[in-house]
């Protein structure tokens, strides 16, 4: 049975409904986690950042010397460096900073979670599926609404630790163990 993390339940206690306990609580699992989508994220953000750079020192001159500074390739490509940067290391940096913030909560009736002062739940008796992607890692419990078209990535394809409008329990330690501790109760 997993354990109830302490740091995890004080954050979760406020959002509790009359009659509601904690059954779990825990956080992600700190550090880098590689999903499904890195598999083509990490090539793709390589490329891009690669590619980039390799602008950048084209029109600086720096490759080739050249008569006249290209000023507007520089300025150009700029905010292409910037994003590359983001997705071959930031991205990372961002999903841990996120990782701090995030407090998940199971109680009785429902799924819980914090992240940045923000809470999405769902209710257990109303859950249609668990789903359980198992990671190098972790896992990750996702909990899709019925009536809502279950997207895995979306808009926060690059965003492994965005909370969407379906809960999920993102780099959960025991995910085999809190998704049987689920349909139990279900």
């Amino acid at each position: 049975m997993p354990a109830i993390d302490p740091g995890a339940a004080i954050t979760i206690q406020p959002e509790l409904l009359p009659g509601e306990f904690l059954v779990w609580a825990g956080r992600p699992v700190e550090g880098i986690i590689l999903h499904r989508q890195d598999l083509y994220l990490i090539p793709l953000s390589l490329f891009w950042g690669g590619f980039s750079l390799l602008w950048e020192a084209g029109v600086s001159g720096l490759l080739i010397p050249l008569q006249q500074i290209d000023t507007a390739g520089i300025l150009w490509g700029i905010p292409f460096v910037l994003l590359g940067q983001y997705l071959m290391w930031g991205r990372f940096l961002h999903a841990a900073w996120k990782k701090q913030r995030t407090f998940y909560g199971l109680t009785n009736r429902r799924v819980i979670i914090v992240q940045n002062g923000r809470t999405v739940t769902a209710h257990i008796d109303r859950l249609p599926a668990i789903m359980v992607e198992r990671g190098w890692g972790a896992g990750t419990i996702r909990f899709p609404q019925p009536g809502r078209r279950f997207r895995r990535h979306g808009k926060n394809i690059w965003d492994s630790m965005a909370v969407g409008p379906a809960p999920a329990f993102i780099d959960v330690e025991d995910a085999e163990g809190v998704s049987w501790m689920i349909a139990g109760m279900q």
